[in-house]
């Protein structure tokens, strides 16, 4: 990665400029071999790597530390660096710390005790279904039951677009336990993928493969210390999860923009038309202009709600979704315009640049869409500004 002088910005402390150039060194030496030809296996031998060199750790708390609390900056830095190399390395790595994020932030000791181990060494993945066929970001209207049967509860229902479905270890399900109306009456489960009932009903491809399946759960018991935090709490719980890992999924947005923007100062420098390089055409000059602008930008606002986090605020749904919403929607525009400067070379099948293309969509509309986003800042602000 060229441009570095970001890693100077006061949000930053001096270990976080140290991990990164030690994390991206790693990365160069170790993920640059990974097939993907095998999805899912490719997904697991991933999880293996990170987790055997130790940064899965940083996804989840340490169960014999909990006072301790994720650091955001080191897990955007991680997204950045990774989705730089390698989306699906990325999608690997996020979906650890998305999969378990509501066992970090309200899980007991005995839960954390026996799945956050296996997690950040890379030993179980994990998966978050909170979506469904008729209530994405409108969490509060989700129709999967979760009812209370002597000591267990019984889940029926299904969860639709869940990440790592089908090669998840765990999944952290969010379900309607009836305690009040709306988002007020939803807890959230630990449930294990072998548990009876739990089916993988559909593989669903998308065009930038990564694992994503449709869930059922067909009288799907667990036990009642499944339960994560308390019962009624499962919307607030969401949402808590949803803030810390927005700003990361800007993270990688802007990993996906800084790849595009050196693919194209290299082909601008290399590339000749009419007896010239392109870089000494002014238009070509003025998309790059416009590309490292929008990297810095959107840079600022992740790191921005980041540190807020960091810093003990408790809340950072404004930060969250306005660094979300900008790095994707921006992130968009600097990659077509690397795959305009590339030319044909842009939509050829297997060129880094195509392949930012199809990685970079998806951004724009899990955990929370673009024009959601655009709400919450809006609600934020006509409420004057408070999370």
């Amino acid at each position: 990665m060229a441009d570095r002088s970001f890693l100077t910005w006061p949000f930053f402390e001096a270990h976080h400029a140290d991990f990164y150039d030690r994390f991206d060194g790693w990365v160069e030496r170790h993920l640059g071999d990974l097939d993907h030809s095998d999805l899912d296996g490719c997904c697991r031998d991933i999880a293996a790597r990170l987790g055997d060199a130790g940064w899965l750790m940083h996804t989840a708390v340490d169960p014999a530390r909990r006072e301790r609390p994720l650091d955001v900056r080191t897990l955007c830095m991680t997204r950045e660096i990774l989705a730089c190399h390698d989306g699906l390395a990325d999608f690997v790595f996020a979906m650890q710390g998305l999969g378990t994020g509501a066992l970090s932030l309200f899980g007991t000791a005995d839960q954390q005790d026996r799945w956050l181990a296996q997690t950040r060494r890379g030993k179980a993945l994990s998966a978050f279904a909170l979506s469904e066929p008729r209530s994405g970001s409108d969490v509060a209207n989700m129709d999967m039951m979760a009812v209370a049967n002597g000591s267990d509860y019984v889940l029926n229902g299904e969860k639709t677009w869940i990440s790592n479905g089908g090669i998840a270890d765990v999944y952290t399900v969010f379900a309607r336990t009836g305690e009040a109306p709306g988002a007020r009456g939803i807890s959230a489960f630990i449930v294990p993928a072998d548990t009876p009932g739990l089916e993988v009903a559909e593989r669903l491809e998308v065009v930038a493969p990564h694992p994503l399946a449709r869930i059922a759960f067909n009288d799907c018991r667990v036990p009642a210390d499944a339960m994560i935090g308390r019962s009624g709490d499962g919307f607030k719980i969401a949402m808590s999860v949803l803030d810390l890992f927005r700003p990361t999924v800007g993270a990688a947005a802007l990993g996906f923009a800084r790849r595009a923007l050196d693919e194209t100062v290299t082909r601008a420098a290399s590339r000749e038309l009419f007896g010239a390089p392109l870089a000494e055409l002014q238009m070509v000059q003025g998309h790059i202009a416009d590309m490292a602008l929008d990297i810095d930008a959107a840079a600022l606002l992740i790191y921005r709600a980041a540190w807020t986090k960091d810093s003990g605020a408790p809340r950072i749904t404004r930060e969250a979704a306005m660094a979300k919403l900008y790095a994707t929607d921006r992130a968009q525009s600097v990659i077509d315009k690397a795959v305009q400067i590339h030319g044909g070379d842009g939509v050829r099948k297997g060129h880094i640049v195509e392949s930012l293309y199809r990685e970079i969509r998806a951004l724009r509309i899990y955990e929370g869409a673009s024009d959601v986003q655009k709400v919450i800042i809006a609600r934020q602000a006509l409420a004057g500004g408070v999370t």
